[in-house]
């Protein structure tokens, strides 16, 4: 019988079409009794492949393709392709040899290819069986040149490795000439060197009818169109699971060939053992046990936490404390908390800021004792078992949020812990998704991009192909009527869901009892990236009962850091985050006023309103919002809110049912509630409600009805009636759906809450810290800019005396006056990081810099080159020495005189005077006068460098010229669903393509105090299209709309704000204003016509009245009219004083 002993998967990414799915399935279909797995170089796929050959009853084979170099493998310059070899396991040996091959050839073999040598495989051939693989094989490219002497030494060669018990021949079926040649040439050696030929068939995809798919596949990995010519190509030939009948049909003389498939299979017994959990060493004393360990470690924290000694314990928190321990030491997980426990304290020992925990984990009260979590479950009403359920043992899931900037410090101490070769990181598969395959196969197929555009964007966000098929009409209707997208289409979904490419898991990261390759092959992330990744995905790591840590990086958690140690810096306060007041009044009073842009998980504009109208004033209410603010529960917000304002009358089906749901107003926010609902009405255990829990989650009707029937006698044989019961069972349904994880919310919670506190009681230290944490995206500044001036909080343009490399808090001298923010350097496009701790480590050693000149002079590094110099005079960081007009004026001679420096200090010319300051060595800087630049283009500067207008704003001095009718973009919200007029600059235009191929714009302008997205939709572009670009202001007619919180204009009309424009709007507003002249009775005539001949240089159509005070006041109109501009309002201040003239409208 035949059995395929080469086969790829969809894991030999952009090569192999077949999923593990798939192939094991026709496998089963055509009797085969066992398959094999070879991917190109990796073993992604298997442990995935072992567990469903097992679950169909097939032997699973785990092999690879192996790339074997001609030399060493670590010679990197050979030209000479290296051969290909499959490679099969055995046994249990084969396996870890195979895994340890496959690491090798990725971490020290890597050349375009992970390659071996023969060598290496000498090293580790034990267990592993070769055949000589494809026309790549080292037999078959020699055999085809005619080079039969090569071809034997190689065989000779393998022979010498593996033995001939463990070595094959390997035929192919093939139309192409070189077979013809191959074959016979094989079974000549075959019959020379008494090795065995097998058959197969070198599997890229499953049916014979997939292969103008896997083509389309090729072509996506070698970024070619199938109408390329001379491109790689399997069309013609048969690479599919062919059955044994098929291959006998075109094989006929080589039927034994096909049996020793079969022989090669029967010597393959690997045996992997799954679900045993295998948790790495722990150091402990000599005689102490983990148990033990943990033990003192919880009793050390009864005191740390609560105060208590043993003996003080109250009953609650000893029941509690002895159960959980009693589980931890029953299912063998105490060294896993301990292993937690050691880097996390060891991260808090290193001031890293760790979060209070995440999922479930915070049920724990251990957790908490020991350090792992910060959340005490007692106070919080958190349940044990929702983390760790003794009826349904598994390995535990501590989740770990760290600052994301020190996130690698706690990786590298696990490494120096237990071996660098004992940690990895976990690689994750990014696959086709359905709008990206779209893209990709029409782009091989060789349709323009605009019409791949057009399908792909009628595909929802996350469906699949036939979702949108089936939901979305327009798509569902071209295909019917286009022929062409139709393929398109079709040929996209062959290759849905298929692994595109490999990187690295956002948080997982793996620890190993023994070396990892005892385990687990690795690799590298990348070619760029040396950071070491298992070849297993996730859920392979979980069967393999291996220690998976999530460490994700938080970046609220690093702005909490930082914001700690700016306020620290500047005023001189020690925070311990954790040790907070949770009831303070500014940051409720913050939370009521949603004032909430950079507060963890409470920012979005739905999230806004909710607080506004729910004015929350606990802790509670913060963990009750972040649970119900997603999809399905936020239906119960307005219910919440109802509740917790006492609109509501709170009815429940049973009187056992008000403890539970008291707090959340009759309405069941968490998981955790449900449990206690099936334990104190159903008598549950915790246990048995978490196994309730997991099935209302999965939805599966038979586990449904299962817990149902159980719930429902439970409850009545608790004296509820049935008729109750079946209420309450219908009652908890949609919430146990929805159902949050109260543990993690709590966690999540507290984090927001402790950014709230920050920016409440310490705004500018938290606005910088925020401000630093996203300069590398404008969008996000621009929106905290405009938060800092609602705040009152002026952000200065850089400075070199005063900018950091981050943005910095500058302390007002004045403590009546508010502190600001100074722009960091590192946010000024084109200057590095280097310059920036170059500028900063000088002046802290040698003080500010007094000019241009000692800037120069103190600054030698290369890093400061014309490109970085001009960015941060147009940035305004010299504008205390020198103008910016001036500066970019004298810019060469700058930059000469700049380059003299570097060059004589280089030389040593100045080592005779060494005891000499640098300036009496030096000639002096001579610039010449150059008038300064325009307010305009010193904006259009810092718009350009810095991404936003930071010393003024363009659309600031026109805005005051705007009709009354025109709303101000933040008072904005008091006109939903009306049409409206607004006005401001065009920053950003982001263009897409509607599902009928048009298009439509969103676009955001700002004013001088806030910015919102207009959007443009096809017919009002088509009138408008001319208008949209950046920098261009506008005047803009719609409807204004509430989306989610975020105010929208729908536009109807817009005009482009002109030169001409702002003038008829100035001559219009002026028009409508009286400028009023206050003169005292001692003014003279000679004064008055000095005044007089002042007006009539500034014609206008503004009216002059005078009051004269010369006993009594008189008020005259006079037949002047001015144009009452800055200039004249500035000669006005000088002549009568600023008190004695005013402007007012009619």
């Amino acid at each position: 019988m035949l059995v395929h002993l080469h086969t790829h998967s969809h894991y030999s990414l952009l090569d192999g079409l077949g999923t593990i799915d798939q192939l094991v399935n026709k496998a089963k279909a055509d009797g085969a009794t066992a398959l094999a797995l070879t991917d190109h170089g990796v073993m992604y796929g298997a442990i995935e492949f072992y567990k469903k050959c097992r679950e169909a009853g097939i032997k699973p084979i785990i092999g690879m393709e192996a790339y074997i170099a001609p030399g060493s493998l670590h010679d990197k310059s050979s030209r000479e392709k290296p051969y290909h070899l499959i490679l099969l396991a055995k046994d249990n040996q084969g396996y870890k040899n195979l895994m340890k091959l496959t690491s090798l050839a990725h971490l020290e073999g890597f050349y375009y290819k992970p390659r071996l040598d023969w060598e290496t495989l000498r090293q580790y051939c034990q267990g592993l069986i070769a055949s000589t693989a494809c026309l790549s094989g080292p037999l078959d490219r020699h055999i085809i040149s005619g080079q039969e002497k090569s071809a034997e030494q190689n065989l000779e060669l393998l022979i010498d490795i593996f033995g001939r018990d463990n070595l094959c021949l390997e035929l192919h079926v093939r139309n192409m000439p070189e077979q013809t040649i191959i074959n016979p040439g094989l079974k000549k050696l075959s019959d020379k060197y008494q090795v065995p030929l097998i058959v197969t068939n070198d599997i890229h995809y499953v049916h014979q009818d997939d292969d103008k798919a896997q083509d389309v596949l090729l072509c996506i990995q070698t970024k070619s169109k199938q109408s390329d010519k001379d491109r790689l190509t399997y069309l013609g030939e048969n690479y599919s699971m062919m059955t044994d009948a098929k291959l006998r049909s075109l094989l006929p003389d080589y039927s034994q060939a096909i049996d020793n498939t079969q022989k090669i299979a029967d010597r393959c017994n690997l045996e992997i053992e799954l679900g045993k959990i295998q948790l790495p060493k722990y150091d402990l004393p000599e005689g102490v046990t983990a148990e033990a360990e943990m033990r003192r470690l919880a009793m050390e924290g009864l005191q740390k936490r609560f105060g208590l000694t043993e003996k003080e314990i109250p009953a609650n928190i000893s029941e509690r404390l002895e159960y959980e321990l009693s589980i931890i030491e029953k299912t063998g997980f105490a060294a896993y908390f301990l292993i937690v426990q050691d880097f996390v304290n060891w991260a808090k020992q290193q001031k890293i800021i760790v979060g209070p925990g995440r999922g479930s984990a915070a049920g724990s009260l251990v957790s908490y004792l020991i350090g792992i979590t910060n959340i005490d479950p007692l106070k919080y009403n958190l349940i044990f078992e929702r983390f760790l359920n003794p009826d349904r043992i598994s390995m535990p899931d501590i989740d770990l949020d760290f600052a994301d900037n020190r996130r690698n410090e706690v990786i590298e101490y696990v490494e120096q812990k237990y071996g660098k070769d004992h940690v990895a990181q976990i690689i994750t598969f990014g696959t086709m998704a359905a709008r990206a395959s779209v893209r990709d196969v029409g782009r091989v197929l060789g349709y323009s991009y605009a019409y791949c555009d057009q399908i792909a964007k009628m595909i929802p966000m996350f469906s699949s192909l036939e979702e949108a098929l089936k939901n979305v009409k327009e798509l569902k209707q071209l295909c019917e009527e286009d022929a062409e997208a139709q393929r398109l289409v079709d040929m996209a979904r062959k290759l849905e869901g298929l692994a595109r490419h490999s990187s690295t898991h956002a948080c997982g990261v793996l620890i190993t009892r023994d070396p990892l390759t005892d385990y687990v092959p690795v690799q590298y992330a990348s070619s760029d990236d040396k950071t070491v990744i298992s070849q297993y995905s996730l859920h392979p790591i979980e069967d393999l009962g291996l220690l998976k840590m999530d460490f994700l990086g938080l970046k609220n958690l690093t702005i909490l850091e930082q914001a700690i140690e700016i306020i620290e810096a500047t005023k001189k306060i020690k925070i311990d985050i954790d040790l907070i007041p949770l009831d303070d009044k500014k940051t409720f009073e913050l939370l009521q006023r949603a004032e909430t842009t950079g507060v963890f998980q409470l920012e979005s504009g739905g999230m806004k309103r909710y607080l506004k109208q729910l004015k929350p004033t606990e802790l509670e209410d913060i963990i009750a919002m972040v649970s119900l603010y997603r999809p399905g529960p936020i239906e119960f917000i307005p219910e919440y809110i109802a509740g917790k304002q006492g609109t509501k009358t709170i009815a429940y089906l049973h009187p056992k049912l008000e403890p539970i749901l008291s707090h959340t107003y009759g309405i069941a926010i968490y998981q955790e509630q449900i449990m206690t609902i099936a334990r104190d009405l159903a008598g549950f255990s915790y246990g048995q409600a978490d196994v309730l829990r997991k099935a209302v989650g999965k939805k599966i009707k038979k586990l449904l009805d299962e817990q149902e029937e159980a719930m429902v006698a439970g409850m009545v044989q608790n004296g509820i009636d049935r008729k109750t019961a079946n209420k309450i069972w219908e009652f908890i349904i949609p919430f146990a759906r929805y159902g949050f994880n109260r543990s993690h919310a709590t966690c999540y919670a507290l984090i927001a809450y402790q950014t709230a506190y920050l920016k409440s009681n310490y705004p500018e230290a938290f606005m910088a810290a925020l401000l630093t944490s996203d300069q590398d995206n404008i969008d996000r500044v621009t929106i905290e800019i405009n938060e800092c001036r609602k705040m009152g909080l002026e952000v200065l343009a850089p400075d070199v005396n005063e900018s950091f490399s981050n943005f910095a808090v500058v302390e007002s001298r004045d403590p009546k006056q508010k502190s600001k923010i100074r722009f960091g350097l590192c946010a000024i496009k084109n200057v590095g990081k280097n310059i920036a701790k170059v500028i900063i480590r000088e002046r802290k050693a040698n003080g500010p810099y007094r000019s241009m000149e000692d800037f120069l002079l103190r600054i030698k590094d290369k890093d400061l080159n014309k490109k970085s110099l001009e960015s941060l005079i147009k940035a305004g960081a010299f504008d205390k020495f020198i103008s910016r007009g001036a500066a970019l004026g004298n810019l060469n001679t700058i930059l000469e005189y700049h380059k003299k420096i570097q060059t004589d200090h280089k030389s040593g010319q100045n080592n005779l005077f060494s005891d000499l300051p640098l300036t009496s060595t030096v000639m002096s800087l001579k610039l010449d006068e150059y008038a300064d630049a325009s307010a305009e283009k010193k904006l259009s500067w810092e718009k350009e460098l810095l991404g936003l207008y930071i010393s003024d704003h363009p659309f600031k001095k026109y805005a005051k010229l705007l009709p009354d009718s025109v709303v101000s973009l933040n008072a904005l919200r008091q006109k939903n669903n009306q049409t409206v007029k607004v006005a401001g600059v065009i920053t950003n235009v982001h263009k897409i393509i509607t599902h009928q191929g048009q298009n439509m714009l969103f676009v955001t302008i700002e004013d001088s105090l806030s910015s919102i997205e207009v959007i443009v939709f096809p017919r009002t572009l088509e009138k408008t299209f001319g208008l949209w670009r950046d920098e261009n202001m506008v005047l803009v007619q719609g409807r204004a709309s509430d989306k989610d919180g975020q105010m929208k204009v729908l536009v109807e009309s817009a005009e482009l704000i002109t030169a001409e424009t702002i003038t008829a709007l100035e001559n219009k507003k002026l028009a409508s204003n009286k400028l009023w002249l206050s003169l005292p009775a001692d003014f003279d005539k000679e004064r008055m016509n000095e005044l007089k001949s002042l007006l009539e240089k500034f014609p206008g159509l503004t009216p002059v009245f005078l009051e004269l005070h010369n006993g009594h006041a008189r008020k005259i109109k006079t037949n002047l009219k001015v144009l009452p501009t800055d200039e004249l309002q500035g000669q006005l201040d000088k002549f009568l004083g600023r008190q004695a003239w005013r402007l007012e409208s009619y």
